[in-house]
C-alpha cells in the first residue's frame, strides 16, 4: 500500500477525532465523512446528485464496470476474482458460493495459476448463493484472497 510522504493530514484527522470523542454512547452519532473532512470534492452522477459508493461490494462493482475486479495479492501478484458454487449436501444450505482468484502473469498476458477461498455464502439455489457472495465488500474479497494465498504458501512448505 502506498504511504503518503506527508502524514500531517492523517495526524490532523486523528487529532480532531480524538478531540471530538466523548464518553457518551456512539449509537446515535453519525459516522464521520472523511471525504468532507479532507475537503475532497464529492462525486456526482449525470444528474448532479451525489453519487453513492456503488463499488463497495463485489456485485455492485461488477454491475458498475461490467467486469470482475482485480486485486494485488499478498504475494504481489495480480489477481481477478469471480464467484463459483457447489452443492453442499446439506438440505438447510444446499448451495455454497466460493471465490476463485485467477493469478495473471505480471504482464497480464496469460493465466499463471489460481487459488480458491473457502465457502463465503450459502443459498437455497446456486443463484441465491452467488447473489449472497456478491454482497461481500471488496475489503472482504481482498481478505479472502490473502487467506487463500497464505493457505497455498503453507501447503507448499509442508
Amino acid at each position: 500500500m502506498n504511504q503518503p510522504e506527508n502524514r500531517s493530514t492523517f495526524e490532523d484527522l486523528e487529532r480532531r477525532a480524538l478531540e471530538q470523542m466523548t464518553d457518551e454512547s456512539d449509537d446515535d452519532t453519525p459516522a464521520p465523512d472523511l471525504l468532507a473532512e479532507l475537503g475532497a470534492p464529492r462525486a456526482e452522477d449525470a444528474e448532479g446528485k451525489e453519487a453513492e459508493a456503488v463499488e463497495a461490494t463485489l456485485g455492485a462493482y461488477m454491475d458498475r464496470h461490467d467486469r470482475v475486479p482485480a486485486f494485488e495479492g499478498a504475494d504481489g501478484m495480480p489477481y481477478t476474482v469471480d464467484v463459483d458454487t457447489e452443492e453442499t449436501g446439506d438440505p438447510a444450505r444446499p448451495f455454497a458460493a466460493f471465490l476463485v482468484f485467477i493469478r495473471w502473469a505480471e504482464t497480464g498476458a496469460g493465466i499463471m495459476d489460481h487459488v480458491e477461498s473457502g465457502d463465503v455464502a450459502f443459498g437455497q439455489s446456486e443463484e441465491q448463493a452467488k447473489l449472497a457472495a456478491h454482497d461481500l465488500s471488496l475489503y472482504e474479497v481482498k481478505a479472502e484472497l490473502d487467506r487463500a494465498i497464505e493457505r497455498r504458501r503453507q501447503a507448499t512448505e509442508e
